[in-house]
């Protein structure tokens, strides 16, 4: 099955990207804002998210088990049960410990079909499995929906999907723009037809939005490109995500307040290494991103934002003989934010059950014991203060999660 491509709305950006100004002026630092970021390939949660506690993980892979703490490249204890992998301890372990970050094990969506595309679309619709509507919309342009209707809300929400293509998430009638930062080919307009455009709504009351919606997209290609061309001297930034999170967080802080970014590479079948290696790799890459996300959105605007870090399904418990891991079930989500409630930040939530060979799913996987759209359910309702009415909408036929994440 191929994964859907969708019509960019890129050439929309310097209209979009001051629409808020023209209707209701900038982002406030106190409104709410997420952020989705969905690993795309099922990484191994097995190696983020240690089961320290667990004899069997230890047996299931005898040569990409993260070791329990104290020992040499051993997993960052988070407490008597659970560890992080070594690789995140300059960047996700300090949110952690600042209750700015929390993990949901045993999370997921209950489809069984183990197929990337087919998962991937599944969740980014937000349908029940059973009586799916014909509805082709995303969750997150329901979601953009409900709140642009919410006249208790008094929020103008701005989606904007950080991607090449509109992903099926944000596909809907709630208009998106989408550009993808890690480029520096942007689907522009040259200057003959942006003045073009521009005569098309002189003496009109967006005449000032436009023009300055040019300017704008044209400053903010070249900073972008200024910070590609620095970050070709580093590994990390010369792959993209820092960067990419360090533009995502500018300008979710001053203008957009609903995002969309996916991050590849996580299908780890063929030497997936332990402590050090390919995944380790890119979870460091990750998580410096996130990081670099968090201390640019300023400590105010950080506190009124929820990142989740969600991807289509785990992978199997016990590695294969290639040193690897291959499709599985259950996975582990990751929340951030400043804003995060007591009982969120700094835990491992959720419902759990014991790590055994006797508890996995099929006799391979973690289970799904925290359905994804229950767990973001119950978030946006308590982020937006969405009645249960205005959250059907957004997940049809789901009951709203009780992790008090806000």
């Amino acid at each position: 099955m191929q994964r859907r491509q969708f019509l960019s709305l890129s050439a929309t950006l310097p209209l979009a990207f001051h629409l808020r100004k023209a209707l209701a002026g900038p982002l406030q630092s106190n409104s709410p804002r997420f952020l989705l970021v969905f690993l795309r390939g099922a990484y191994d949660c097995n190696s983020l998210l240690v089961p320290t506690h667990s004899d069997f993980y230890y047996q299931a892979r005898p040569t990409i088990a993260i070791a329990r703490p104290g020992e040499a490249n051993g997993a960052l204890a988070l407490n008597g049960q659970w560890g992080l992998h070594p690789a995140l301890q300059g960047s996700l372990l300090p949110l952690f410990e600042q209750k700015q970050a929390c993990f949901v094990p045993f999370a997921g969506s209950n489809d069984l079909s183990r197929s990337h595309f087919e998962t991937q679309d599944s969740i980014e619709l937000g349908q029940p499995l059973e009586g799916r509507s014909s509805d082709p919309s995303g969750f997150l342009n329901r979601l953009a929906q409900v709140l642009q209707k919410d006249s208790r809300s008094h929020v103008q929400t701005l989606p904007m999907a950080f991607t090449a293509q509109l992903p099926l998430s944000l596909r809907g009638s709630a208009q998106v723009a989408n550009m993808a930062l890690t480029s520096g080919r942007f689907a522009t307009t040259d200057g003959k037809r942006s003045q073009l455009i521009s005569s098309m709504y002189q003496g009109t009351s967006l005449d000032a939005a436009v023009r300055e919606g040019f300017a704008t997209q044209s400053a903010v290609q070249r900073s972008i490109q200024e910070e590609m061309d620095k970050a070709g001297r580093d590994a990390i930034s010369a792959k993209g995500f820092s960067l990419v999170a360090q533009r995502m967080a500018l300008l979710m802080r001053e203008q957009y307040d609903l995002g969309f970014v996916d991050v590849g590479g996580w299908d780890t079948h063929v030497d997936q290494g332990g402590a050090s290696g390919n995944l380790a790799n890119r979870l460091t890459d990750l998580s410096q991103g996130l990081a670099t996300f968090a201390q640019t959105m300023e400590p105010e605007a950080w506190r009124h934002t929820v990142v989740a870090v969600i991807s289509e399904f785990g992978r199997t418990f016990r590695e294969n003989g290639n040193k690897g891991t291959d499709h599985g079930h259950g996975t582990v989500y990751w929340f951030l934010g400043g804003g995060l409630s007591a009982q969120a930040g700094g835990n491992v939530l959720g419902e759990q059950q014991e790590v055994s060979e006797k508890t996995l799913f099929q006799n391979r996987d973690y289970p799904v014991l925290n359905e994804y759209r229950a767990v973001l359910g119950g978030l946006f309702g308590r982020m937006y203060g969405l009645s249960s009415q205005q959250l059907q909408q957004v997940f049809p036929a789901a009951a709203p999660g009780k992790l008090q994440l806000v």
